[in-house]
């Protein structure tokens, strides 16, 4: 796995989603400096975080696109820079208007990033390994996540909130000088000859099926709204986790950004392993079918952080609710790797990046509508009970769904 080149490609990979979920995060982390700041309700402060997501949700497809078409390397190159400088662009904001403005922008930026790593590990790792590469590298997210409380939150305390999202653009840009100087787009060798030691032959352009036959498929469909239902609790509880520590458990800030750390470590360790446990499962059970081990691992794991999140909402104590949140959040990562494998198990390596992207899409519009629901259910009924029930609710049905619409896709014969 981490032989010819592999392990600098998972070590960049892995810094780069350490450094998205800093940029992502430090805005939630932030949050109640900003609102006072510049005087916002509740509901404003739900439409900023959603904001992020229509940039993003875009930016997911023509990410997945570009990286197919430019090449992943190119791709996130670009995307990197691009989510830096709006990063730190929000120095800039002077109010609702110009908050919104620059998170989308600064969504556009990010939104290739997941379609991008997918398509560099189906460029470098075969089948039997891109579950667990895919996790090993996204697991890079939920770090980021932890580390930003205390980043975010001293940096805010102690020099304001505007300097903490200047520091972090600085840190994205470094990476980026040094991904273009050393990483590289395939291996000198195809997956497919390294591991076999036969040359792979491309297919030819008539054998090539054309990405939007994908679109239709349930299993894409449906995987996407499993993906929806992942994306509404992990955009609940980034936006609005750490403003319910303040404002209905009594928290300070202080201790709510050393708090928010306990379930992203959580989410670190499972999607980590989640990956693992999948691809360990794809070859325990390979003579039931391709799709087997990564239905069992997310149908239950979504399922279990389902219970975990709505239950959160009903508990009276704040180390009841954290830890709950923390189990939900560790559940979820377990899925984290999942919907990627998928998508590498049932699409041609010509359209990984695509269909990926058109995934991600589909499924982060829940980073859009999620966070503006939540604060108006917030502002209009004062508590967050039904925000808890509603994201719980939501990923039981997708579990479900996955069930009985996942399938093998049956490609025609061209």
């Amino acid at each position: 796995m981490f032989s010819k080149g592999r392990g600098m490609v998972i070590l960049f990979l892995f810094l780069a989603g350490v450094i998205n979920y800093l940029d992502r995060s430090a805005l939630s982390i932030a949050a109640p400096f900003i609102q006072d700041d510049l005087t916002l309700t509740a509901t404003q402060m739900g439409i900023i975080f959603s904001s992020f997501s229509v940039g993003y949700a875009i930016f997911n497809f023509l990410g997945g696109v570009a990286s197919d078409k430019y090449g992943a390397k190119l791709t996130l190159f670009v995307a990197m820079i691009v989510w830096s400088l709006f990063s730190g662009a929000l120095v800039l904001a002077v109010g609702f208007v110009s908050m919104i403005i620059i998170r989308i922008m600064f969504g556009m930026g990010e939104g290739p990033l997941a379609s991008t790593i997918n398509k560099m590990v189906n460029n470098w790792f075969p089948s039997n390994q891109r579950a667990s590469v895919v996790g090993l590298t996204n697991s890079g997210t939920p770090l980021g996540g932890a580390i930003a409380g205390p980043i975010v939150g001293f940096i805010a305390i102690s020099y304001g909130w505007r300097v903490s999202f200047i520091a972090i653009m600085v840190i994205g840009l470094i990476w980026a000088i040094c991904w273009w100087k050393f990483a590289k787009e395939k291996p000198k060798e195809s997956v497919d000859e390294v591991n076999t030691g036969k040359p792979y032959v491309a297919a030819t352009t008539e054998g090539k099926l054309k990405f939007t036959f994908y679109l239709k498929q349930k299993t894409v469909l449906f995987t996407a709204l499993a993906f929806f239902s992942y994306n509404y609790i992990l955009f609940f509880f980034l936006t609005w986790f750490p403003s319910y520590l303040v404002d209905a458990r009594g928290l300070s800030v202080e201790n709510m950004s050393i708090i928010t750390v306990i379930p992203w470590i959580f989410g670190f360790i499972g999607l980590a392993l989640g990956g693992f446990i999948s691809d360990y499962f794809y070859k325990k059970f390979a003579k039931k079918g391709v799709l087997f081990s990564r239905k069992l691992v997310l149908v239950s794991c979504l399922f279990l952080s389902a219970v975990c999140i709505g239950f959160a909402g009903l508990v009276s104590t704040t180390l009841s609710a954290v830890t709950l949140v923390a189990l939900s959040v560790f559940f979820l990562y377990l899925t984290g790797a999942i919907y990627w494998a998928i998508i590498n198990d049932v699409v041609d390596p010509d359209n990984v990046g695509s269909v990926g992207g058109f995934m991600h899409f589909l499924a982060n519009t829940a980073g859009i509508i999620g966070p503006t629901l939540t604060g108006y259910i917030v502002d209009t009924s004062g508590t967050y009970t039904v925000a808890f029930l509603l994201a719980g609710g939501l990923a039981v049905i997708a579990s479900l769904a996955v069930i009985r619409f996942v399938r093998p896709i049956v490609k025609p014969v061209l």
